[in-house]
């Protein structure tokens, strides 16, 4: 059994429009957002052997809100990701990890998440999963493989699926 997290960056800063997509930052809410889960996975999540991250500066600013201890690897082809390509990501850098964690961007993230569970195995997390899959927000994927070279099957399970707004109501939609 293998363990898959997946971590959205938090909410961007479209202040300085100067700036490239890629260099983007945080904002305060994302800041906030960042701390708040990174604290959500320290607590609540496996321990995980490998942090694969998109080398986007949002991306980058919500690790290091989050303060999960694992240094990331970051590879160029996470950045706006397909879900295909997050899987080969994944399988030619997980090695014998047993719990993988990746930061990246939407659509990739939740397009990964909904192609990998069964459709027997859909669950609450999955609902939620399925209407939006928000800034900051934190998916963990039982997987029933061995090998992460199997990745890829639609054989697992959401284990959990926090947004921002479920641990704190005013990181919710602004309205």
């Amino acid at each position: 059994m293998k363990k898959l997290g997946l971590l959205r960056h938090a909410k961007s800063d479209w202040g300085d429009s100067d700036k490239r997509d890629f260099d983007r930052g945080l904002n305060d809410r994302g800041r906030r957002g960042g701390r708040l889960m990174g604290r959500y996975i320290r607590e609540n999540g496996p321990e995980f052997d490998l942090l694969l991250a998109s080398p986007a500066e949002r991306v980058k600013a919500t690790l290091a809100a989050a303060q999960l201890g694992l240094e990331p690897v970051f590879d160029q082809r996470l950045y706006l990701a397909s879900a295909e390509t997050i899987i080969d990501v994944v399988s030619e850098k997980a090695g014998d990890a047993d719990a993988v964690l990746v930061a990246a961007h939407n659509p990739g993230l939740q397009d990964m998440l909904l192609s990998l569970v069964a459709p027997d195995r859909e669950n609450a997390h999955f609902d939620e999963a399925v209407v939006k899959y928000p800034t900051a927000s934190f998916a963990l994927l039982d997987l029933p493989i061995d090998d992460w070279g199997a990745l890829g099957g639609q054989d697992g399970a959401i284990a959990d699926f926090r947004r921002p707004r479920d641990l704190d109501p005013e990181l919710g939609p602004v309205d």
